[in-house]
């Protein structure tokens, strides 16, 4: 085919596995199976960026141009439109997401710049979900999103970067950059946005902004304004408010000269930050609106669900009328919990809304067994043949986004030895439907951030199916680790220690056998480990029970040493003059993942 009669397809800048797959016209399979050779463990439902996808259509081989647009708006309630910014497009605020290492203080900072205690109320002072919120300064509006700060949560700090018009990369003065950092400043990087620097914790001992900024500058191409660079990187103290001021300054001034607008007369469109099931109000979205003004009344959908907005919350729980654009609100009248990531889209109606619905249904459950698919099952597809063990768990959260992140994080732990295998999932508490589920399968239950019934409890007490609860998510993959790890053959570990040629033989049983011989290299004591050779012929093994030299217990003898020996076999050993003894030490270690 010549390069004009390529097909042309045009993507966003992320799509998800079925929604490729289909486009592509392959099955959802063989792409998670040509993911999987290039590292990527995916499911059904996951994003994976343009890039990417140019990656994986030049690997397979097909005729297919890529061409990159904005995700836009349904059009017919069929097609997604890309949109461009018309004459009449508004200035927004700026979307600014916070990022960096799990302990360099970017939830203390947002603390001190919205008047809020968040890292009290986190557990482990660790952020767990997406937290949106908004600030003024100098009367100008701002959107920040507190993003997870632990690796486990990825997925999610992925998505952050995705929504983010600015980013502001914290790092430690007395850490410098961590893994974490490097991270953040890629997603930053991919996503397009303005990186600002908070330099946190400058009034710890060991402190040194310099030597962060330099970090900086060589590895990563961030060279301060100080030094003549394009970035600008702001020392502050999180706990004080030293510097905070500054940086905002600093954030108003990026969004000043990147003129942010959007659409405002148009239908709203927007992305699932956060859901869960609220008790008395039903299934809640968290919505980052991006264009259009949402409004109680109006019909949306989002992925396979849809609803009729009930209500709408701003991030300080206050009933508000309608959100516009780079404004983060709770909505609620999904018929069921949109999942997070899915893109949310205002209709004109409720049949256009079910049928939109319905259609993103149909496309991510033409294989469920694939959306749950396994390590095992994608070694499988690689015509891998190899014994796995396997951890069987059921995994509930409290919303969707800590859902999909448990998940992606515990199928990457998958080795050739040990695979996790997920036999259920959801949303919500404990139940006891989770606990039968778990004892049919030999599974264990984790929760995170959940409650157990109490029915669970008595039944899962009767039954033995442990149940394990967590509110910080690295300690519940740390366990599934455990777990894995338990499943792992031992290491063992085997040191040469010495070596005895056999003059002479005394006593011979099935279970013992009393010699003599000369030393020729190392040493040996009693305890060791013997492997017995007649010539080249390996004979057996057996363990050194006593040492002699010249007729009494030596504590060890060396190279150039007449001794005797008895040894202790589980067999009965033909053991001739001339055979050789290979002494040495076995360590057992066990292994972890």
């Amino acid at each position: 085919m010549a390069e004009s009669e390529k097909k042309v397809l045009i993507l966003p800048e992320m799509v998800t596995v079925a929604e490729l797959a289909e486009k592509l016209d392959i099955t959802a399979t063989s792409l998670i199976g040509e993911l999987f050779k290039n590292g990527i463990t995916a499911t059904l439902n996951q994003r994976i960026d343009f890039d990417t996808v140019s990656i994986i259509v030049d690997e397979l081989g097909l005729d297919i141009e890529l061409e990159k647009r904005e995700v836009g708006i349904a059009d017919g309630g069929e097609t997604l439109a890309p949109r461009g910014i018309s004459a009449d497009a508004v200035a927004r605020p700026p979307i600014v997401a916070v990022m960096g290492h799990v302990d360099h203080g970017k939830t203390t900072l947002l603390d001190n710049i919205l008047g809020l205690q968040v890292v009290e109320g986190e557990a482990g002072g660790i952020t767990q979900y997406i937290s949106a919120y908004q600030t003024t300064r100098n009367g100008k509006v701002i959107t920040f999103l507190d993003t997870p700060g632990h690796e486990t949560f990825t997925a999610l700090r992925q998505h952050g970067a995705v929504l983010t018009d600015i980013v502001i990369v914290v790092v430690a003065a007395d850490d410098g950059v961590k893994p974490q950092t490097v991270e953040s400043i890629r997603f930053a990087q991919e996503a397009g946005a303005k990186i600002v620097v908070a330099i946190t914790k400058i009034d710890k001992a060991g402190a040194n902004i310099n030597l962060v900024m330099t970090q900086l500058a060589s590895e990563f191409g961030l060279n301060p304004e100080e030094w003549g660079g394009d970035t600008i990187m702001v020392p502050v103290n999180a706990k004080t408010g030293e510097g905070v001021d500054k940086l905002l300054d600093m954030v108003v001034l990026v969004a000043d000269m990147e003129e942010l607008k959007a659409e405002n007369d148009v239908p709203a469109d927007g992305l699932i930050i956060e859901s869960k099931i609220s008790h008395g109000r039903g299934p809640l979205g968290r919505i980052l609106v991006r264009n259009g003004v949402l409004r109680v009344g109006e019909y949306i959908v989002a992925g396979s669900t849809y609803g009729r907005v009930r209500t709408l919350q701003d991030y300080r729980k206050k009933p508000i009328k309608e959100a516009g654009p780079s404004t983060p609100v709770s909505v609620t009248g999904f018929k069921d919990v949109p999942k997070f990531g899915d893109r949310v889209f205002e209709v004109k109606n409720e049949r256009e809304a079910r049928a939109l619905a319905a259609k993103h249904y149909d496309e991510i459950s033409q294989s469920t067994a694939t959306a749950n698919i396994t390590g095992n099952d994608l070694l499988k597809m690689m015509n891998k043949s190899t014994e796995q063990e396997t951890v069987t768990v059921v995994i509930k959260a409290d919303v969707q986004g800590s859902l999909t992140s448990v998940v992606d994080s515990l199928k990457l732990l998958s080795t050739d030895e040990v695979a996790v295998k997920i036999v259920s999932l959801g949303i919500g508490d404990i139940t006891e439907g989770d606990v039968r589920q778990a004892e049919i399968s030999g599974a264990v239950v984790y929760g995170f951030n959940v409650v157990v019934s109490p029915n669970a409890k008595q039944i899962a007490r009767g039954q033995k199916v442990p149940i394990r609860t967590f509110s910080v998510i690295y300690e519940l993959i740390d366990d599934v680790k455990a777990e894995m790890s338990a499943k792992l053959a031992p290491e063992i570990i085997d040191t040469e220690i010495g070596e005895l040629k056999v003059e002479g033989i005394f006593h011979t049983t099935r279970t013992e056998v009393i010699c003599g011989g000369l030393m020729t290299r190392g040493k040996l004591y009693k305890d060791l480990s013997a492997r017995i050779f007649h010539k080249k012929e390996p004979l057996g093994e057996a363990t050194v029970t006593s040492v002699q030299r010249e007729k009494s217990e030596a504590k060890e003898v060396f190279e150039g040493d007449m001794c005797g020996l008895s040894l202790a076999t589980d067999k009965k050993i033909m053991l001739q003059i001339g055979d050789r003894l290979e002494f040495f030490s076995r360590e057992v270690k066990s292994r972890s993942i």
